[in-house]
């Protein structure tokens, strides 16, 4: 390295290497955060109350085993109770099940996912948030947009 006024020149290269590669070993599991849930029995009566009780946009169901079957987000909770042909007294809410609400399984990423992955797949699926699940496949918690905006920043500055 050459001098610079008495100084040692440090290589920015090296610093942006280390930056570099800390950010692509920070993984989900280090970032996560709680999950959402509720079981596969659930009526949508809970999931709206779930919901509103504890100001979630989301929430996925989960089997007896605790591994995610399906999400659901409040906006799609919305369209139900919408749709014309639903009549709006408690009682169908409490007689439906939520599960028939889930189109497809919810994308889940493993403990070990890299953050920057887990971000191209919500970007490439168009999410929000994805599932983080454990080796047996039980949800464990969660990785969202907001997970990227709190944890990456401090690679970038």
């Amino acid at each position: 390295m050459g001098m610079v006024k008495g100084r040692r020149k440090v290589s920015t290269k090296s610093a942006t290497e280390g930056t570099a590669n800390a950010v692509r070993r920070l993984t989900c599991s280090q970032v996560m955060a709680a999950a959402h849930f509720v079981s596969e029995d659930a009526s949508v009566h809970d999931v709206l109350e779930e919901m509103t009780q504890n100001n979630w946009d989301h929430i996925f169901i989960v089997s007896d085993e605790g591994v995610p079957i399906g999400r659901i987000h409040a906006v799609d909770v919305l369209k139900l109770i919408s749709r014309k042909a639903v009549n709006r007294n408690l009682a169908w809410m409490m007689m439906v099940p939520a599960i028939q609400m889930v189109r497809t399984p919810p994308l889940q990423v493993g403990l070990k996912t890299p953050l920057l992955k887990a971000g191209a797949l919500m970007l490439t699926h168009d999410l929000n948030q994805l599932a983080v699940v454990n080796e047996d496949g039980e949800l464990v918690g969660t990785v969202s947009h907001a997970t990227m905006a709190r944890n990456l920043p401090r690679f970038l500055l």
